[in-house]
């Protein structure tokens, strides 16, 4: 492959800065999501947890467990990966810490149930654009988000939706034992990302992204 003539491409540079802008908002939606206190998103929550038990540093544990579920993407699901896969991977953890401590540092600890429920709704906006941008582009999936396809694809009864249940399942519920919070966030992540995915789908990402 030509590298210098793969990123010279007009419409690759755009695919991969909406790659990098997608991640950086996802990034900040994670950040948010635990500014309020009411649960992270499955995966994410999962892997705060387990950083707090094992006292390793959270983007460092992140990319660990990245690192492991990997693995499985390149033995059943090879397809899947692309640039977007190794931003994700290495880079979110560092992101999400960076916009927390930033936010934390601005606002400090959100007092009250609906001044948490707003950032909870910030932070769905901010993932879901991020998730559409990162997703639009098409330049390979994080290992997490490979699962439930590659699961959907060996087992073609098991449908892609019910397949990302079973896996945030998972993962929400080893969030819980290692003492992590599981709460509206969390349930929100799991089935509330959809129809801002495709909102931000039709009038932002496709748009932008998408060559006519």
């Amino acid at each position: 492959m030509n590298l210098k003539k793969y990123f010279a491409d007009a419409g690759m540079k755009r695919t991969l800065i909406g790659v990098i802008i997608g991640n950086i908002f996802v990034g900040l939606g994670v950040g948010i999501f635990k500014l309020s206190m009411m649960g992270n998103d499955p995966f994410d929550g999962m892997n705060m947890a387990l950083a707090e038990v094992t006292g390793i540093y959270y983007p460092v544990l992140q990319i660990i467990v990245n690192l492991l579920l990997f693995v499985i993407q390149i033995l059943f699901g090879r397809r899947l990966i692309g640039f977007g896969t190794v931003i994700n991977a290495f880079f979110l953890g560092y992101i999400a810490t960076f916009f927390y401590n930033l936010l934390f540092g601005i606002v400090g600890e959100p007092q009250g149930f609906v001044l948490r429920l707003f950032i909870v709704f910030m932070g769905v906006l901010a993932i879901s654009l991020g998730l559409s941008l990162y997703q639009t582009a098409d330049l390979g999936v994080a290992p997490y988000d490979a699962l439930a396809l590659i699961i959907n694809e060996r087992f073609p009864k098991i449908q892609y939706f019910l397949a990302r249940i079973m896996c945030d399942a998972i993962c929400a519920l080893i969030c819980f034992l290692a003492g992590g919070i599981v709460g509206i966030g969390t349930l929100v992540s799991a089935f509330g990302f959809g129809p801002f995915i495709q909102f931000f789908n039709r009038t932002i990402s496709e748009k932008i992204l998408v060559k006519k």
